[in-house]
């Protein structure tokens, strides 16, 4: 198994399907951007006429979302994906085919026609992109991959919307040399495609239904059953948003109040797609390879730092025009201005990669094809929603792009509190993650050992305070942690634990009552699917070492004999917050600040089949105890 997410583009299971999606999302830049020159400065069209090519071509593409959608949905959970891209990547060779004859005859409305079949292809594709990276990922994988997606994506549109403009500028062969590249990258494309190895059907008995609407209402209906996906999906669209509203002020924005000259643009555009790219791929290092939504707060709050100091970075207009890139540069507060768009791009990496792990996490891979068609759908909604708004700000409320980018900076801060209102566990694992990785230097292995999906109990040595904060980061499902009660009643702590659904549990001399209502949780959370995690020793190590497992464990099984993930802490005993600190104000050696920390699984165990001390023997041995 590849030890980072770059190890992944050398091995077939990934590479040719991450070359496929960027040449893809290249070749749709490529296409539309030289499009739009050639409507704008090339057909010698009247300038009405050409604004209503340029306002429709946006509008086709998008179009295909709405509609077909859920019908992509069902296709990609129904047959095998690799067949399914080789199928699109042909229909989009005879795609560009017509668009290279557009391009050579000038014929607007044949390629505003291609715009559609293309927004047609993406829509085939996308429900497809997303749902086959489970498939070929390890679960620890998955963060690291959808990095690299997102990364290639947003360099792709960046690198695909300068070729396009750049070819269809040359003045005497722009439309031939633009037909040759977006035919070559479209069969290069197919070329890749050949080599994804096979992707089976995740619901192979799915009735294709071809009714568009009630298709779309599935779809949608679908992304609601499970609450965290269906913020995650919320999330996503708000993210397309924002990204779109930025990203379409950016060409005036540098004209007009950065007083650049057509290159600038290019610059503020690279710049911000550049920090997405490096947001992106730093996701993986920064979750240690886990789905940790804790990252997903922290690009919220970021983004909104960050636009709110673009808004003061440059509030009026520049009062120089006609700069070049180099001078530019050289010029006051420019360095803050490239800084901010960077720096919004690198949090919108965090904000968006672990809201896709996410979504493909936790939904059953029967629907996630269409569970991500219902997020397209929404996607395409909120970039409907962004252009109107870009519209209504300059007309209606004849806002300065400055005065937007303000606005847009305080709308992302009160969507990212609503969203975290009604789902406290992003907040919550933002907080543990913070703990977690200030005080400790965690070493994570063999996480992929936890069920993805259905009941499991998780067993673990007791050395600190904070075992269940590092549990809980480590394991990219929700854990339902069983904890004695005064542990979970720590301040600070106590409001993690309750937004964890943590359940507290007392000793049947303690409180009777209270032990009583922890079983009758515990069998509850199994029944209903859930992960929880005990400390069977019942109590903090005194010494470091492991004390003998109680018999409540045997109890929770008998009740409901699911399978059973050992797990142990090392390293713990020498870091803070564990019981030989007794006093966080007399720390007895520096060491336990920032301690390495290991976090081992084994492999799951029969529940029918164990018992307390076969699983102490499990844990002490995952723990390196001599036998």
């Amino acid at each position: 198994m590849p030890h980072n997410q770059f190890a992944l583009l050398r091995q077939r299971r990934f590479a040719p399907f991450f070359v496929t999606q960027v040449l893809g999302a290249f070749n749709d830049n490529v296409f539309r951007n030289a499009t739009i020159v050639l409507i704008v400065s090339q057909l010698g069209l009247a300038a009405s006429q050409a604004s209503l090519y340029v306002y429709l071509a946006p509008a086709l593409f998008i179009l295909p979302f709405f509609l077909f959608s859920g019908m992509a949905g069902q296709f990609a959970e129904k047959y095998e994906k690799t067949r399914l891209i080789r199928w699109i990547k042909l229909f989009e060779i005879a795609a560009m085919s017509i668009a290279a004859w557009g391009f050579y005859a000038h014929h607007a409305v044949l390629l505003l026609v291609v715009l559609f079949l293309m927004g047609l292809h993406s829509t085939m594709f996308g429900p497809i992109k997303y749902a086959i990276l489970p498939q070929a990922l390890h679960a620890d994988e998955l963060v690291g991959g959808n990095g690299l997606v997102e990364m290639g994506t947003a360099l792709a549109i960046l690198f695909g919307m300068m070729l396009g403009g750049g070819l269809m500028l040359s003045p005497v062969h722009g439309p031939l040399l633009a037909s040759l590249a977006v035919l070559a990258i479209a069969i290069t494309g197919y070329a890749s495609s050949r080599a994804i190895p096979p992707a089976p059907p995740t619901a192979p008995g799915l009735h294709i239904s071809w009714n568009i609407v009630a298709q779309t209402a599935r779809a949608l209906s679908l992304c609601t059953r499970q609450r965290a996906v269906f913020n995650s999906v919320l999330g996503i669209s708000w993210f397309w948003f924002f990204g779109t509203a930025l990203t379409a002020q950016l060409p005036l924005y540098a004209k007009d109040n950065l007083g650049g000259d057509g290159s600038l643009f290019l610059l503020a555009l690279g710049v911000f797609s550049v920090g997405t790219g490096i947001g992106s791929l730093l996701c993986e290092r920064l979750s240690r390879r886990t789905v940790e939504i804790g990252l997903v707060p922290l690009g919220a709050f970021g983004i909104t730092a960050f636009a709110l100091d673009l808004y003061f970075a440059r509030p009026g207009m520049a009062t120089v025009h006609g700069l070049g890139i180099a001078a530019f540069i050289q010029a006051n507060g420019s360095l803050r201005i490239l800084f901010d768009l960077a720096m919004i791009g690198v949090f919108g990496g965090f904000f968006l990669v672990p809201l896709f792990a996410l979504v493909q996490h936790r939904t059953p891979k029967s629907e996630l094809s269409r569970v991500i068609a219902g997020n397209n759908i929404l996607n395409a909604l909120f970039i409907v929603a962004a252009s109107l708004s870009c519209v209504a700000a300059q007309r209606w409320l004849h806002w300065s792009i400055p005065r937007f980018f303000l606005g847009l900076a305080i709308l992302n801060a009160v969507v990212a509190i609503y969203i975290f209102t009604l789902v406290p566990e992003f907040l919550m694992r933002l907080c543990s993650w913070l703990l977690v990785n200030t005080l400790y230097r965690l070493r994570v292995d063999g996480i992929e050992n936890i069920p993805d999906e259905g009941p499991a109990l998780i067993v673990c040595n007791h050395v600190s305070y904070m075992d269940a904060l590092i549990l809980g980061g480590s394991i990219p499902r929700p854990v339902r942690f069983v904890m004695h009660y005064r542990i979970f009643d720590i301040p600070v702590l106590r409001w993690i634990f309750r937004t964890a659904r943590a359940i507290p549990i007392a000793g049947a001399r303690e409180d009777p009552t209270l032990m009583q209502r922890a079983f009758a949780d515990i069998e509850a959370a199994l029944d209903a699917g859930e992960l929880v995690g005990i400390f069977p020793e019942g109590r903090l190590t005194s010494d470091g070492g492991i004390a003998a497992f109680k018999s409540g464990i045997e109890r929770i099984l008998a009740a409901r004999p699911v399978p059973v993930v050992p797990m142990a802490l090392r390293g713990m005993w020498a870091s803070m917050w564990s019981r030989r600190d007794t006093r966080l104000g007399r720390l007895r050696a520096p060491r336990r600040i920032r301690a390495h920390v290991d976090v081992v699984a084994g492999a799951a165990l029969d529940g029918a089949a164990s018992n307390a001390a076969g699983l102490e023997a499990q844990v002490r041995a995952l723990r390196g105890d001599a036998a």
